[in-house]
């Protein structure tokens, strides 16, 4: 089975699958996806509400100090470093752009905050262009499935699944990816007698791979400490 057939399985499972950031312009989204980091999309949802009455748009925001921004989502791990990201790519937007959201690469990386992650999400989902962020369930998914190796970096996730699924789909098969990993197979306790992939998994690779690089970081987390 090839990437474009596992896609089209992931979508007779999850036909609607589409990006559960909440937002109302292209300005929110980025700020949602900034805030995303190492965070769910549902508790990002609860916060960008107020958030975005108080400051709809970059301009709004640009006025905004750190200390004012970080009540709205100090629920949020690392808000106090994302409240900063959210007032300073404000203020680079305003001064840069005119308050406009770019779309190109070069662009949206220059911006505080922005990796190419956020990027990929902006582009595809604002602006339609052809792009496939990787996050932590696009990764798991991709590895689990055998469409990259277990090893691989975010980096390499990405360029192996633009090779293998067609560019025409990439916007969509990045939501599926996300459904597929986010509501069936999850990090803990995969729904597995639901998976059409079962006989092509590679979830026990994939788990022996992350136990041992736990067991190296941990090594290395002692001999700093006994070093000290």
């Amino acid at each position: 089975m090839n990437a474009n057939e596992m896609i089209d399985e992931i979508e007779k499972i999850f036909p609607d699958a589409e990006c559960e950031l909440v937002h109302g312009n292209t300005f929110q989204l980025l700020c949602a996806v900034i805030l995303s980091a190492q965070t769910t999309d549902a508790s990002v949802n609860r916060v960008t509400g107020p958030l975005f009455e108080a400051y709809p748009d970059a301009r709004q925001m640009a006025k905004a100090s750190v200390e004012e921004i970080e009540p709205y989502i100090q629920s949020l791990g690392l808000y106090h470093n994302k409240a900063k990201s959210l007032s300073a790519m404000s203020r680079d937007l305003l001064e840069r752009f005119d308050g406009v959201v770019p779309s190109s690469y070069e662009d949206l990386q220059s911006l505080a905050g922005v990796g190419r992650k956020t990027a990929n999400v902006v582009r595809s989902v604002a602006f339609h262009i052809p792009s496939l962020a990787v996050d932590t369930h696009v990764e798991r998914v991709s590895k689990r499935l055998g469409l990259s190796k277990v090893n691989a970096t975010v980096a390499q996730v990405e360029k192996d699944l633009m090779a293998q699924i067609d560019q025409e789909r990439w916007n969509q098969a990045h939501h599926d990816l996300i459904f597929f990993g986010r509501y069936l197979c999850t990090a803990k306790k995969p729904q597995c007698s639901r998976c059409p992939f079962q006989g092509i998994c590679h979830d026990n690779e994939y788990e022996d791979y992350k136990r041992l690089e736990k067991e190296k970081s941990n090594g290395r987390k002692k001999q700093k400490r006994s070093a000290a």
